[in-house]
């Protein structure tokens, strides 16, 4: 057993372009759910309307600045149509619809009516969306070595794809930040705790939310965005199992905090990259084959979730003062 593969590829779980993705997603979901408690299920939805709206456009010839604001727009849109109807729900109904709304959105994206667009079930093939984004790269062609790591410059899997992950995540997190110091976070926390006190006070309880919803969604877009560029727009990709992984992310680094859908994204990735390849090299494949080890992997991950919920339920970071359902 090779310790020292096992660790480097663990680790580079760190600096992976999905890790960055889901922390986006993470920041955007702690947006909607840490500040202002809405129970969105459905981010995963946010994250394809992104991802199409970034390789469709790409793929027509757009430039990159245009494509970007078609992810955020298709993004502002999904917000306002799910906002306004649904924000005046309990916070049960409000994640079933969410829900349901991002499982429309996939479904839309993989039939036959739209494979023209979408490319239907088959997705959308990287060569059709990346070329003018590895084009921005500043870095030579090639691959480089940093400390444990060698990738491509510019192509696939990439530094280049990495650098932009991860100053994308460092302005969320200062954003963040911000946010949830200033007088407008403090009326999404208000909303949180008690709307009807907020609404006593005379702010508008559902545009504060739509406003909420439509930041975190944003996040949300570039979170898909950044999944997509390694790899195909793949609509099954992006389903319900993406929106779990994104709250367990968040509640695993805390809620309501600045830095834990940061730590619960390392944490879960590099952990569950961990135990995967530790089991993939000290259990012999007559005993367990490669399949068994994905599924199993995920059930110690679920596992150390229930114990994380049952002894910390605020998470990593989180303070269980901070939020009313800890109280």
């Amino acid at each position: 057993m090779d310790f020292l593969t096992i660790i480097t590829n663990s680790l580079g779980e760190l600096i992976a372009p999905t890790t960055a993705a889901y922390a986006l997603a993470a920041i955007g979901l702690n947006i909607h759910f840490g500040m202002t408690g809405l129970f969105n299920m459905g981010q995963a939805g946010f994250m394809l309307l992104g991802a199409y709206g970034f390789a469709v456009t790409q793929s027509m010839g757009w430039s990159i600045l245009g494509s970007l604001c078609m992810a955020l727009f298709l993004s502002f849109l999904f917000a306002l149509l799910l906002g306004i109807p649904t924000l005046k729900l309990g916070p049960d109904y409000l994640s079933m619809v969410t829900l349901a709304a991002a499982e429309i959105v996939r479904i839309i994206g993989r039939s036959t009516a739209m494979t023209k667009i979408t490319g239907g079930s088959g997705g959308i093939s990287p060569q059709d969306f990346t070329s003018k984004f590895e084009a921005l790269s500043p870095l030579p062609d090639g691959q480089s070595t940093f400390l444990l790591w060698t990738y491509s410059n510019n192509t696939a899997n990439s530094w280049w794809i990495r650098i932009v992950a991860w100053v994308l995540v460092g302005v969320a997190l200062f954003l963040t930040w911000r946010w949830f110091n200033s007088p407008w976070g403090r009326v999404l926390k208000g909303i949180r705790e008690d709307e009807n006190a907020v609404r006593s006070l005379g702010k508008s309880v559902t545009r504060f939310k739509i406003q909420s919803l439509f930041l975190g969604g944003a996040f949300g877009a570039l979170a898909g965005i950044i999944f997509v560029l390694p790899r195909s727009v793949q609509p099954d990709s992006l389903g319900r199992q993406v929106t779990f992984y994104t709250w367990t992310i968040l509640l695993m680094g805390g809620a309501a905090t600045v830095f834990g859908p940061l730590i619960g994204s390392c944490v879960l990735w590099v952990a569950l990259t961990l135990i995967k390849e530790f089991m993939r090299g000290t259990i012999p494949t007559t005993v367990i084959s490669s399949d068994q080890v994905e599924a199993l992997g995920w059930v110690i991950m679920g596992v150390a979730l229930m114990c994380i919920v049952i002894f910390r339920p605020q998470g990593i970071l989180g303070d269980r003062k901070e939020l009313a359902f800890n109280a």
